[in-house]
Formats: C-alpha cells, structure tokens, sequence
C-alpha cells in the first residue's frame, strides 16, 4: 500500500526503482516492473512520475521543495539561510546514503541522466540565487551568484565524495567549510568597507608578509 506521507511514498518507489535498474540495468527495466516492486499500480506511477527518468530524481525534487519552503521563512542572515539551507540537503542524502549511492552508479552508465543530474544541480544554485536576490536586493550580483555557486560546488564536492568514493563526509565537515564561504564575504565587505580610508599599519622589520595580512585583516574587522 501506498504511504500516506507523499515524501516516503515517492523515496520508496525510488529505491526500489534505483534496485532494479541496479540489477537489471535502465533500459531493461520497465515502468510496470517498478509499480509491482513500489506495490502501486501502473496508473499511480504515472499520476506520481512522467517517466523512468524522473524516478531517479524524484527525492531531489522532495528536496528542491523542501529547501525552498525554508528559505520562505523568516531569516535574520540570508547568507547563513542559504548555507542552512544546503545543510538541509546534505544531511537528508547522508540519511539516503544507499539511494544516492545506487543513483550515483546507475547515472553513471546512461549518458541522459548524466546531463538531468547537471541540470539538477544547477537547481539548487539558482534556487540560492534567487533567494539571495529577493533578500539581498543592494548587494553585487556577481557576489551573490558566486556565493551561490561556492555553495552548491562544496556540498556536492562533499556529497559526490561521499556516494562515489565512500569516504565518510560528515555534516561538520561542510558546516565547517560552508562556515568559511560565509567569513570570506565578511572579510570581502569590511575590505569594501575601508576602500576610501586610509589606513597606516607599523609592523617590525621582518615580519612575514602572510603576518601581516592576518593582522591588518584582525584590526581592520575588530573596527567594523
């Protein structure tokens, strides 16, 4: 019987479908194969999903949704909201690891759903873009898209990482790393801060020039 949870519902149809193309392989699984192992009928399968193709990324299409309602909401930073946002993700797939490690393998062997994933992806960094846009209306929209951009790259680094190599990619690990996109754009406005200031710094002679730039990048922040 179907879930009545339409998330769980459409994760269960994509594992067993994921299963099957696994042992079978994509093209020779078919629609009614996949609504028998699911237990739905023909009819539901296509009330849920157009095609084979869709099945694949159907949890990504849970996910896309699941992180927009959450960048509706109220948010003191939309930068953080963004990286919050991308921990979402990343914590919902190391729950699925099996899923998107049976998707990773199947997409690699069918050339059209190496070019969806691509598409997939890029979802979500204009889905961070667009939020960042509404929020951050003053800010340079290169800035915005890089961010975005800098974003979707490390979660999916981390992610691919994980679901192709099985090395063990924590949720402190891109919190930590999303951590110091955020500070780089810190760092970036208090520089754009100062632009039109002078600043004159003493430092002994000698001191490393890397120094330096630690110690000018502390005062310069600690005056903001």
């Amino acid at each position: 019987m179907p879930s009545d949870d339409p998330a769980q519902f459409r994760l269960t149809v994509v594992t067993e479908a994921l299963r099957l193309f696994a042992e079978k392989g994509y093209e020779a699984t078919t629609v009614d194969e996949i609504a028998d192992a699911a237990g739905i009928s023909r009819r539901t399968f296509f009330r849920q999903f157009r095609a084979k193709e869709d099945v694949v990324f159907a949890d990504h299409e849970t996910l896309l949704t699941q992180a927009a309602e959450y960048l509706d909401a109220d948010h003191d930073d939309p930068w953080q909201a963004v990286c919050a946002a991308a921990m979402l993700v990343f914590e919902r797939f190391s729950h699925w690891r099996d899923v998107a490690e049976r998707r990773y393998a199947v997409v690699q062997g069918v050339p059209a759903l190496r070019d969806r994933e691509l598409v997939t992806g890029y979802r979500y960094e204009r889905l961070f873009v667009e939020y960042l846009r509404r929020e951050l209306p003053d800010e340079a929209d290169l800035e915005l898209v890089q961010f975005a951009a800098a974003v979707t790259a490390t979660h999916n680094y981390l992610l691919r990482r994980m679901v192709r190599d099985g090395v063990r990619a924590t949720s402190g690990e891109l919190r930590a790393a999303l951590a110091e996109i955020r500070a780089r754009v810190h760092r970036a406005a208090g520089a754009a801060g100062f632009a039109d200031e002078m600043v004159v710094a003493v430092f002994p002679r000698g001191t490393p020039p890397n120094r330096v730039a630690d110690l000018l990048q502390e005062r310069l922040g600690s005056a903001r």
